[in-house]
């Protein structure tokens, strides 16, 4: 197979490219010109520069190409110009889609993520049936996601074989920015994690979401979502497994949400609207925290096959990568 990814930077996009070159695929990477592209150095991978804004180099990168994967976003809980959330996850997911058609592209492979099922509220834990709305989504990366994906199946109805992909929380190693959810470990592994809140979150090994994605590909069906992900656990259990696979202590605190929501604020106040830059504590991600982001990745595990790898496994790679980075000197 010959697959177009995009975003093979990132931390999804840069272990699934390794996932396909695992299995013998040709791979080319769409790349900003301005990208820094060490996470692909030493692969195997045709570079195609290129850029979701700009439509004619699309056509190029999609040239001679059976599959696209695009996992490409502006992933973050706070940017300075919340537009870029709709320029690129949205009109830039339009344009990837519009020169894939053109192409005609065997199948696409679209990552959107686990959150526009919406949030646990006690009872029934969401899966693929679930939903939510733009009015309850509290910040503009999820909520470009939501809109970028009913976008994605306007174009199934057009004809365009699409199947969607949700994940959940992914951690392991190639995680390079970090996600918010590395960001978690990375603070752990600091020790900058003094107290936890009453929250809960769904996570998943990066690289059996990065399977996910191929076992998609082979045996999604057209315009159908799957929710890549593995274990419900609450904050506080992600700490104690953290604690347990590096020796260090968990946090013993519980932080009221109302005195973590005042620290958000005055953190939002100090950084974005003093110093204009982003906030160590994102007020979304709090906002976020009000209720456990729990989810059933059944329908991935059934349908596809999806792996479910030992969340211990996941966060152990993960912890050894960032201290592998930090060794090198170029810590995350």
């Amino acid at each position: 197979m010959k697959a177009l990814v995009t975003g093979a930077t990132g931390f999804i996009g840069g272990n699934l490219v390794r996932e396909l070159l695992k299995e013998g695929h040709e791979v080319r990477a769409l790349c900003r010109a301005e990208a820094d592209r060490w996470m692909l150095d030493g692969l195997d991978v045709d570079i195609a520069l290129g850029d979701l804004r700009d439509r004619a180099s699309l056509d190029r990168a999609m040239d001679g190409q059976e599959a696209l994967f695009h996992t490409a976003a502006l992933y973050s809980l706070w940017s300075p110009n919340p537009e870029d959330f709709i320029r690129t996850n949205v009109d830039g997911t339009v344009n990837i889609l519009e020169a894939a058609k053109e192409a005609s592209v065997g199948r696409v492979v679209y990552t959107s993520t686990a959150s526009v099922f919406g949030h646990w509220k006690g009872g029934a834990v969401p899966d693929e049936g679930s939903s939510t709305s733009l009015d309850e989504i509290v910040d503009g990366y999820h909520r470009s996601k939501l809109i970028a994906e009913r976008r994605v199946l306007e174009f199934c109805k057009q004809g365009l074989d699409i199947v969607i992909v949700n994940p959940t929380a992914p951690i392991g190693p190639w995680d390079p920015k970090p996600t918010p959810t590395g960001r978690i470990v990375l603070d752990f592994i600091r020790g900058r994690m003094p107290a936890y809140i009453d929250t809960g979150i769904n996570i998943a090994d990066v690289r059996d979401v990065a399977r996910g994605h191929i076992l998609a590909y082979e045996r999604g069906r057209t315009s159908e979502r799957y929710i890549l992900g593995n274990r419900n656990l609450t904050l506080k259990e992600l700490f104690k497994t953290l604690a347990d696979v590096t020796g260090m202590s968990a946090p013993r605190v519980r932080l009221p949400y109302g005195v973590a929501m005042t620290l958000a604020q005055l953190e939002h106040l100090l950084s974005v609207k003093l110093l204009s830059k982003q906030p160590r504590i994102p007020l979304a991600g709090v906002r976020m925290a009000r209720h456990p982001m729990y989810f059933d990745s059944s329908k991935a595990v059934t349908e596809l096959g999806m792996p479910q790898t030992p969340i211990e496994n996941a966060l152990r790679d993960a912890v050894a990568w960032f201290r592998h980075r930090g060794a090198l000197g170029v810590a995350a």
